[in-house]
């Protein structure tokens, strides 16, 4: 059995249930220029238990197929998004 794939990711879908898609990126090189190229995978992951929200960092883990798109489950939340206050208006204070 080979070893089991783990990457880190940014949470940009959570509307589905248990299920978030995450956006990996990885450095490599252009093989004919040779600069450093970013390039960006999504991953759908199953979160059994709901704790990933949009814009949280979160480790997942290659796991058997739990669906057709499905490959992956979230291991951990490595962190969370700052959450978007809104600044109420004095007049309303």
């Amino acid at each position: 059995m080979g070893k089991q794939k783990e990457f880190t990711g940014t949470v940009v879908s959570d509307k589905m249930q248990k299920t978030v898609v995450v956006k990996t990126m990885h450095l490599t090189r252009h093989a004919k220029y040779g600069k450093t190229v970013k390039l960006y995978n999504k991953f759908k992951a199953h979160d059994e238990k709901g704790v990933a929200k949009l814009g949280d960092m979160v480790l997942i883990v290659e796991t058997r197929p739990l669906s057709k798109d499905k490959r992956f489950i979230v291991k951990t939340v490595l962190k969370k998004a700052q959450g978007a206050q809104v600044a109420l208006p004095e007049e309303i204070l």
